[in-house]
């Protein structure tokens, strides 16, 4: 297989979670770049509608499922219309998330259970809804999206977000865990760590800290979404063969 070869995705099905923008939908246009056909999810129409026809516009074949992750009706039935439509899942990512800005001794309870619900309950019922079917065939690649919050204390000086952190911090457990789990069953779980990059979710932050969180990085600058496709066709393609359990950080140098 040549180099142009293992990262060739044509003949295969990714589904993205939280595709509809931001970080979702950059990966899945990634992936359609590369040859897949794909499925992306969300919670509100308007963004997959949009993502939706943007992605067809440019010739690549998409379906959109409005969905909750959260809920165990909403992942199988998100799961049965990709495999109506194509007939298999090849590629898994699970983007979906939600995060939550607050001191831990103020935080309501409610909020840390949403965005632990989202984060963690979510891709383990995506993970394992669609790992059903990837076992069957004996065949798939998982890439779930973490985060630097997961792998390094947050700033004190900037948003407290310890739900959102200890959440991702699962997510990387989780990967390892998964992968060793499922990796002689034909499925390799690998995960992305992104830093600071300009989406809705991170907006207030960044407008609010741009500079420190700049300061901050090897690089002396955010991150561009682009430059998240690179990592995410990686590890679902089969250039990443023979790496499982792993999580890729993606964030200009401020975790080191």
């Amino acid at each position: 297989m040549n180099a142009t070869q293992l990262f060739d995705l044509h003949g295969q099905v990714a589904l993205v979670t939280g595709g509809g923008r931001g970080i979702g939908k950059t990966i899945a246009e990634a992936l359609a770049e590369a040859g897949a056909r794909i499925v992306i999810t969300g919670r509100r129409a308007e963004w997959l509608t949009g993502a939706t026809d943007e992605f067809t516009g440019r010739g690549f074949t998409c379906l959109a499922v409005t969905a909750d992750v959260t809920q165990p009706d909403d992942v199988a039935r998100t799961t049965q219309a990709a495999l109506d439509a194509y007939g298999q899942i090849d590629i898994l990512v699970n983007n979906a998330g939600q995060t939550w800005g607050q001191p831990t001794e103020d935080m309501p309870f409610e909020r840390w259970r949403q965005v632990v619900d989202v984060n963690l309950n979510g891709m383990f019922l995506m993970s394992q809804q669609v790992g059903r079917h990837m076992i069957a065939r004996a065949a798939g690649r998982i890439v779930n999206i973490a985060s630097v919050a997961g792998l390094v204390a947050g700033d004190p000086e900037g948003v407290k977000t310890i739900a959102y952190n200890t959440s991702k911090a699962g997510v990387i457990a989780f990967t390892r865990t998964l992968a060793m789990e499922w990796g002689r069953k034909g499925i390799n779980v690998n995960a992305i760590a992104p830093g600071w990059f300009p989406t809705r979710m991170a907006a207030a932050s960044i407008e609010a800290n741009r500079s420190r969180f700049e300061a901050r990085t090897a690089l002396g600058r955010l991150g561009d979404l682009d430059e998240l496709k690179g990592a995410a066709l990686f590890l679902a393609s089969p250039a990443a063969s023979y790496i499982t359990g792993q999580t890729l950080v993606v964030d200009g140098g401020i975790s080191i």
